[in-house]
């Protein structure tokens, strides 16, 4: 029973992702930094897999390596000298401390935006905004849809391509190149072809015309209320102490953070309530599910296994 929190309202998931991503951008508390790297990972665990996670994470390591290593470079603020280059220009410990954390940050988005993906379906993004800016929703709706669909297709353009010797891989290089560039043919007649069939298809159920209304199977539910207080009032308790200055951090001139402090630690709990309420919830599915199984289980089947 894994993924409940897409169960919930579209709201809900909504407002959750944006909660995690703001706080992710805005607070450059280090031990909020690695929280939400560390719950955002665990969460993609917890979706998609080891090894697709493993796959993102591999990606991500590298950009996250180069801002490592660039920052230092161009950025020379910060009062502790590492190195000294040639052009006069210092390598200070801030900067390489900065980058570490801001590179840290940029993973966290990503895999928080990499859960995003999956929870939040395109039909709930047009439920959420349809009414507001409908044909805003609509066309952003349709592009998000369209990349996977577009390298679906592309894949088995390729496979088809490889069965009978024309793939981008096979040939010299002027064959290779003709190839490709018939590949992408038939992708751009494939989306062309697409798009004319979504337009007919949107006219033909009266898509625009006034009056028009939308089935929704969505419905707001005494749950959904119940886990939107709790987020409220975790995201209130987490602002009001990060406003207190119990999540201070500060890189240049000199690196220093609030960090030891009860306030700061009630904080970093109250951060990882909020990261782990997806978690919370599967696991809590789980032992429901567990102690159902258990109860259907005949009486004389519980005492063998008792006394084995």
């Amino acid at each position: 029973m894994k993924n409940q929190f897409e169960k919930y309202h579209p709201l809900i998931n909504f407002i959750y992702f944006t909660v995690v991503l703001l706080i992710t951008m805005f607070i450059m508390h280090p031990a909020v930094i690695i929280l939400s790297f560390a719950l955002s990972t665990l969460y993609s665990i917890q979706l998609k897999g080891v090894r697709s996670t493993g796959k993102t994470l591999g990606y991500m390591a590298i950009m996250g390596a180069m801002i490592m290593i660039v920052n230092p470079l161009f950025n020379h603020q910060g009062v502790t000298t590492l190195y000294r280059f040639k052009s006069g220009n210092y390598m200070t410990l801030e900067s390489v401390i900065y980058g570490c954390f801001m590179a840290m940050m940029l993973m966290s988005v990503i895999m928080w935006f990499h859960c995003y993906n999956e929870v939040m379906t395109t039909d709930k993004f047009v439920y959420l905004f349809g009414r507001i800016s409908p044909h805003f929703s609509l066309v952003l709706s349709m592009t998000l849809r369209f990349i996977p669909r577009f390298k679906a297709q592309f894949r088995q353009v390729r496979d088809a391509q490889k069965c009978i010797g024309k793939d981008i891989g096979q040939g010299n290089i002027f064959e290779r190149i003709g190839h490709f560039t018939h590949e992408i043919s038939i992708m751009i007649s494939w989306s062309m072809e697409n798009s004319i069939e979504t337009a007919d298809s949107m006219k033909a159920r009266g898509y625009g015309l006034p009056g028009r209304t939308a089935y929704s199977i969505y419905t707001f539910r005494k749950k959904d209320g119940i886990l939107l207080a709790v987020i409220g009032v975790m995201t209130v308790a987490f602002i009001t102490l990060g406003a207190g200055g119990y999540l201070y951090s500060q890189y240049f001139p000199y690196y220093r953070a609030n960090v030891f402090s009860m306030e700061t630690l009630a904080a970093e709990i109250l951060f990882i309530m909020l990261g782990s309420i997806p978690l919370i919830l599967d696991w809590i599915s789980n032992q429901k599910g567990l102690k159902k199984q258990k109860r259907n289980i005949p009486m004389e089947e519980r005492i063998d296994v008792n006394r084995n």
